[in-house]
């Protein structure tokens, strides 16, 4: 059997799409395996903020119109890029494993180890006003460019000189064995996207057969904690128009879901975090509280002057 996989053509994607291939072949000796590398909306505009050009489902489009016209049959994705509603006939039955979560901040002398070691308004590179928001409020002196690329492009943007420190997902960067020395921020300093460093794999959800090879790559914690994390975003109707960040642990079968929702002119994040079994329900439940607190309001008015 021939199981075709849908993937952007970054090194991060193709690494991405490669783990998937090789998983599933550990799993079902004698499975044939072939990638369809291709170009998205996301990949192709590199010169505007996501923002502008209708959001990180531009990374992920064309892969699902392979599986809808069945040039493919899966596609892999970074599940942060992942909108929270899928087109109708679609389905994302397997999350793998997650990476590290967290955000890492590169600088380029190499005699910093912290942020609070960058100088006087220095220049930092990112074009997630998530992570621009909480780092901002770490250090208000601090001035932001766009940054956007693949990984190992926006690494050489930095060494380049274009900027003073750039901020990456760690995930990203142990994937692809870019060991460089960083700061990494832990969950009160930045806390993460939802569903960063986690990874999914979607199908056609009449595809029974694609379901039942990919079951035994499905990681139920990291999963359950992506579900929280993805259900809390769907409640806010949120979006990479302003900055929201939502990051779930385990602990047994107890579900933990911390979200925070800013707003960049104030420069202010208002926090939220509830426990539970139900990861859907834990969501829904943050999402709710962060609503009473006013984030509607936030939401529509914290974006970018």
């Amino acid at each position: 059997m021939l199981i075709r996989i849908a993937t952007r053509k970054s090194k991060l994607a193709l690494w991405q799409a490669n783990y998937i291939a090789d998983q599933l072949k550990h799993h079902h000796p004698g499975l044939e395996v072939q990638l369809i590398p291709m170009m998205t909306d996301g990949d192709r505009w590199l010169d505007q903020p996501l923002v502008e050009l209708g959001g990180k489902g531009l990374f992920i489009k064309a892969l699902e119109e392979a599986l809808m016209t069945g040039e493919a049959d899966i596609a892999v994705h970074s599940m942060k890029d992942v909108p929270y509603t899928l087109p109708e006939g679609l389905v994302i039955p397997c999350i793998t494993v997650r990476e590290n979560p967290y955000d890492l901040l590169l600088m380029r002398d190499p005699t910093h180890r912290h942020w609070r070691d960058l100088p006087l308004g220095a220049c930092v590179g990112t074009s997630s006003l998530r992570r621009q928001l909480q780092l901002q409020i770490l250090r208000p002196d601090l001035s932001f460019k766009m940054l956007r690329g693949n990984v190992p492009t926006r690494v050489s943007k930095l060494e380049q000189g274009e900027y003073d420190a750039i901020v990456l997902a760690q995930a990203g960067l142990i994937r692809l064995e870019i060991l460089n020395v960083g700061y990494q921020f832990d969950a009160d300093e930045m806390l993460p996207a939802v569903g960063q460093g986690a990874v999914g794999v979607e199908c056609r959800a009449k595809d029974r057969i694609i379901q039942t090879l990919l079951a035994p790559l499905h990681h139920r914690k990291t999963a359950d904690c992506v579900l929280a994390e993805r259900a809390m975003n769907q409640a806010l109707q949120g979006g990479c128009h302003a900055p929201i960040a939502g990051f779930a642990t385990m602990t047994g079968r107890q579900l933990t879901l911390t979200a925070r929702v800013g707003h960049l002119k104030m420069r202010r994040v208002m926090e939220v975090r509830a426990r539970g079994a139900n990861p859907g329900l834990v969501g829904k439940t943050v999402a709710q509280a962060l609503l009473a607190q006013g984030a509607a309001d936030w939401l529509a008015a914290g974006g970018p002057e």
